[in-house]
């Protein structure tokens, strides 16, 4: 075994310099102090080397290094629960509990994943990796061993303060608070959550660090305060850790932490960029590749053009400034953008507030974390038939996130609110034109979405028919591709594979997609059968809409639908996911033939994956 000191600002540390004995988290009650800090270091080193060639979650991981060290060393996992909140700050916890080798495939297909995950380890009791969550398990977690009668275990949360942000974590606090419970909350504050952390809150954390052992909130609602502790100091935070598990009842561990701590690039000016990384250079900080225009480029760009032209224009962001490209608006507009944190459920009405006082608000948020809020959307907003325009990065399928990231509901979410209209841009020509005609409509909430990559050429349309850009037509009219945003390259190849087959192929793009455009009722009619594509999932979608509009109308035309299934799909690249579910041109010139045939379309996968594998995604 070898645990050899080393330095970030060095070629980092290859993982041979970790002991690979590290299978069980009880291997470290063995060591010394000095021989932890060596030992946080050669990790700090490994997480470097290895996040910077396949991209990752970097900024988060390097901050909480001794904080983990010291939580296995108080703690005994799995008999006592570590939830991680968010997630994406786990990696070391992954490293204690026998995944070091995993890392060489982190976020790849069928590799290790980027967030806690039961089917890796039994160490990880929540595949969470939304914020604000942790506390609300914990509490679940301890009540049902009060139940069960199981004593003796204690349930810990590591949350960081800018998931403390959010409501549920208040909600969870007053619940926990009022009970007497073995819950350790450790808040791991380093001042930011993506960007950094905004609000009354962040306000009072600061002041706990200034004025140690002033009042606090934590105190006020029934649980026992610690700290706060530097959390880059082993021996001082398994100190409080220690103290913390004797007590057996509710407690916040204060801990101060430096996101990105000993990189020079992931501190200061750079943190946020370097939260979540791509293929870096380890030693420069700068991306390996030259950077790529994405869809989220172009919205933030037109978002600015559109600034300057409209005043009543406004910005909401749930602690996701500059991801969600609102970078632009906010340097020219500072007053009008409004950072609510982690609190997308408070985001959303807010903005229907912001409607009701005459502003024009654009809510920028991933599509997975609007999930939170469909009932704000469909209460708050659509009911009061409120100008809302939701730009929903991260549609569709996002890749190396996983499961709880891919942009795949908003669609069969969002699909029956009465009033609201989603766009579906093919190209970033069209994203400019869509994000205007959502923003200059009056009587209702409208989407924009688009996906988690580069943008593709522009794809042009031969003529229009009403609403409807027809792509490609062809005098046969055996076939009818509808193609539904950022997936009209492959169906303009697959028109073509069945052109040299001799099939005659259409290919429209209508632009909105909800609710179905009533333009499409007379191509579907002129046609024999209808494939709708979608980058979003195949229940409740889109699609399905269309289909309903034919049936509603009486035609016979049979209208299927490619989508992705309904079950949560594991991490790989975009392309791969996407492949794997037949966007390809090949893939859907066979379901077309196959549906001209009257087989059916032929689905990859079943729809639903069996129950028992639910655990094992």
């Amino acid at each position: 075994m070898s645990i050899l000191p080393s330095s970030i600002s060095s070629p980092p540390t290859p993982h041979r310099d970790l002991p690979h004995a590290i299978s069980d988290p009880d291997w470290l009650r063995g060591l010394g102090y000095p021989e932890l800090r060596r030992l946080a270091a050669a990790i700090r080193a490994f997480l470097v080397h290895n996040v910077c060639r396949g991209g990752g979650h970097l900024g988060p991981n390097l901050g909480v290094v001794e904080l983990t060290l010291s939580l296995h060393r108080v703690f005994r996992s799995p008999h006592d629960r570590l939830l991680f909140d968010t997630g994406h700050q786990a990696y070391v916890h992954k490293i204690l509990t026998g995944r070091l080798d995993g890392f060489a495939t982190l976020r790849t297909r069928d590799g290790l994943s980027g967030y806690p995950s039961q089917s890796e380890s039994v160490h990880d009791i929540i595949e969470n990796s939304h914020a604000s969550t942790a506390l609300s398990y914990a509490d679940g977690l301890a009540k049902a061993d009060e139940v069960r009668g199981a004593l003796g275990r204690s349930t810990v949360a590591v949350v960081g303060d800018g998931a403390i942000t959010g409501g549920m974590c208040w909600e969870a606090l007053n619940s926990i608070g009022s009970a007497n419970r073995p819950i350790v909350v450790v808040l791991n504050d380093n001042g930011r959550s993506y960007a950094p952390t905004s609000g009354g809150i962040a306000v009072h954390l600061r002041g706990l660090r200034g004025r140690p052992g002033g009042p606090n909130v934590f105190e006020q609602l029934g649980l026992d305060y610690l700290g706060p502790v530097d959390g880059h100091d082993v021996e001082a935070v398994e100190h409080v850790l220690r103290k913390a598990h004797s007590l057996r009842r509710p407690v916040v561990v204060h801990c101060v932490t430096r996101k990105g701590h000993g990189f020079d690039h992931a501190e200061a000016n750079d943190a946020d960029r370097m939260h979540a990384v791509g293929v870096i250079d380890s030693v420069t900080g700068r991306p390996r590749a030259l950077p790529k225009s994405t869809w989220t480029d172009v919205f933030g760009e037109e978002i600015a053009r559109i600034g300057e032209e409209r005043p009543d224009v406004v910005c909401l962001t749930a602690a996701m400034l500059l991801p969600t490209g609102l970078g632009r608006f906010a340097e020219r507009f500072p007053k009008r953008v409004f950072d609510v944190g982690i609190a997308e459920q408070h985001m959303v009405t807010s903005a229907a507030g912001l409607a009701m006082g005459g502003c024009h608000p654009v809510v920028a948020v991933y599509s997975t974390f609007l999930n939170r809020a469909v009932d704000q959307v469909l209460s708050d907003v659509a009911l009061h038939r409120l100008a809302v325009t939701f730009v929903l990065d991260r549609s569709g399928v996002t890749g190396p996130d996983g499961p709880s990231h891919h942009g795949v509901w908003d669609l069969s979410l969002l699909a029956g609110i009465p009033g609201l209209r989603v766009a579906a841009p093919r190209d970033a020509t069209r994203l400019r034109e869509l994000l205007r005609e959502a923003m200059a409509v009056t009587s209702g909430p409208t989407v924009v979405r688009f996906p988690k990559a580069t943008v593709g050429q522009p794809v042009d349309l031969v003529e229009r028919c009403g609403r409807v850009d027809i792509l490609r037509s062809d005098p046969r009219q055996d076939a009818l591709l509808v193609s539904m945003g950022p997936v009209a390259e492959p169906c303009l190849a697959a028109a073509a594979l069945l052109a040299e087959r001799g099939i005659g192929t259409t290919v429209v793009d209508p632009r909105w997609v909800v609710p179905a455009e009533r333009d499409l009722i007379d191509l579907i009619r002129a046609h024999r059968v209808v494939l709708t594509v979608e980058d979003g999932g195949r229940t409740g979608s889109a699609g399905c809409l269309v289909a309903q509009s034919a049936t509603d109308a009486g035609l016979l035309v049979p209208v299927h639908n490619l989508g992705l299934p309904r079950r949560f799909i594991p991490h790989a690249s975009r392309r791969q996911i996407l492949d794997e579910h037949g966007y390809t041109a090949e893939a859907m010139a066979f379901a077309v033939q196959r549906a001209l045939n009257g087989e059916g379309l032929l689905r990859h996968e079943p729809d639903e994956a069996p129950l028992t594998a639910l655990w094992q995604i």
